[in-house]
């Protein structure tokens, strides 16, 4: 099924609700839309962050610990 004719079936279908059920359709569809404006930004933000040299200097760190430091290892 096309995207054009989902539309135009979903809509259709929506004119036959009352009132009261057009209110949960369009609080889902917020809902929804805000998700994917939430999964989109998030995305950004990881993506900023992967670029930004702002933890740069944990790589050139010395490492303070070794695995001789270990009490127990579990394998």
């Amino acid at each position: 099924m096309t995207r054009k004719t989902l539309i135009r079936e979903t809509v259709q279908s929506i004119k036959k609700l009352p009132d009261h059920k057009l209110k949960e359709v369009s609080d889902f569809v917020d809902f929804l839309l805000n998700q994917l404006e939430h999964a989109e930004l998030n995305d950004q933000i990881a993506q900023a962050a992967f670029k930004s040299k702002t933890f740069e200097f944990l790589q050139e760190e010395e490492e303070l610990y070794s695995d001789d430091d270990l009490k127990e290892s579990y394998e």
